[in-house]
């Protein structure tokens, strides 16, 4: 076969894609880029990094309580099922 160019080789991926979804990605819009002042990136920078301590000690937590097989559940102390016990019955 013949070598095909980059730009038949992408109206023809462009068709491929036409013929197997309608779907279309919107078009990408950004911000231009902005300076920061130092100590407000670093604030940005700490506040990103305990997120995602956060956010992995959650995800830590959960791997291990599924390896576990511990289940974790609501407590309610003044819950619906703490009252059922409670309920005074007249036994006339």
């Amino acid at each position: 076969g013949s070598p095909v160019t980059t730009e038949e080789r992408r109206l023809r991926d462009k068709k491929h894609l036409d013929d197997i979804t309608a779907a279309r990605l919107p078009p990408l819009h950004h911000c231009p880029a902005k300076l920061l002042p130092i100590e407000e990136s670093i604030a940005i920078q700490i506040q990103q990094k305990v997120a995602y301590e956060e956010m992995q000690a959650k995800l830590a937590a959960q791997k291990l309580a599924e390896r576990l097989n511990i289940k974790m559940l609501r407590f309610e102390p003044e819950g619906e099922a703490s009252m059922q016990y409670r309920e005074v019955r007249d036994e006339d």
